[in-house]
């Protein structure tokens, strides 16, 4: 590991919580933790993180509420969030998603899982990285500016806030504009082959990212029965 990410950790039950963190920590990462929302979101107020772990149901605000005001503030809106929970119905994770988690776990889940997929979320921010360099310094098409290394995105020159995920989607598309890529194509892309999510989760990234780029927002094309693509230079 080259990095040593810092990472809250906002769970209420204790054994669940130290079992994350003792896995985290064993990896060489900065662990912080917080047994209710409200005490996560003070965290976050005074201090940087580079990604956050979150509980659903928790006790006072719940995760999906503490998820809300994490994206509302500018200071944490592209900070990367997983959800940890026990609700693995599709709605519950569809919700999650929209409202802009980067990434769900179902408990029970495997603490390897875990820390993989906390990697997964730290290389697509730049926090850590392993090999292969997936995000480019820079592409522009038709109004859509995106800078790999800053991690930032301008349409019509003015800034767009993206999760780790939708800036990730964004850079792979643009990179091959005018490739068709199939869901589970993308889904390889984004997080690795034999990755366990379900092809709605791309549906909802696109519906989300679409929504954020505005007059761009049409670049993301479906092609029905294939999947997605990045019509190039669409709005110049």
């Amino acid at each position: 590991m080259t990095t040593k990410a810092s990472i809250l950790v906002i769970e209420d039950e204790r054994d669940i919580r130290d079992l994350i963190s003792y896995n985290l920590t064993r990896e060489g990462y900065s662990v912080r933790e917080a047994d209710t929302a409200e005490k996560g979101l003070e965290y976050l107020k005074a201090h940087k993180a580079d990604i956050v772990l979150l509980d659903m149901m928790l006790p006072g605000i719940d995760g999906i509420e503490a998820l809300r005001r994490i994206r509302a503030d500018k200071s944490t809106a592209v900070l990367p969030v997983i959800m940890v929970t026990a609700r693995s119905e599709d709605a519950d994770v569809v919700a999650c998603l929209e409202l802009g988690a980067d990434d769900y776990v179902s408990k029970p889940f495997s603490p390897r899982v875990l820390v993989a997929r906390v990697r997964a979320r730290l290389r697509e921010t730049g926090r850590e990285r392993e090999g292969d360099e997936t995000l480019p310094e820079s592409i522009t098409s038709g109004n859509v500016e995106l800078d790999g290394a800053r991690h930032e995105v301008r349409v019509d020159g003015k800034d767009v806030f993206l999760s780790a995920t939708e800036f990730a989607l964004l850079a792979f598309l643009m990179k091959n504009p005018s490739h068709v890529f199939s869901r589970q194509r993308l889904i390889d892309a984004l997080h690795g082959p034999g990755y366990p999510v379900t092809d709605r989760s791309i549906d909802v990234q696109v519906l989300g990212l679409r929504k954020k780029l505005l007059s761009a927002g049409d670049s993301v094309e479906t092609v029905r029965g294939v999947g997605y693509r990045w019509k190039e230079g669409r709005n110049a």
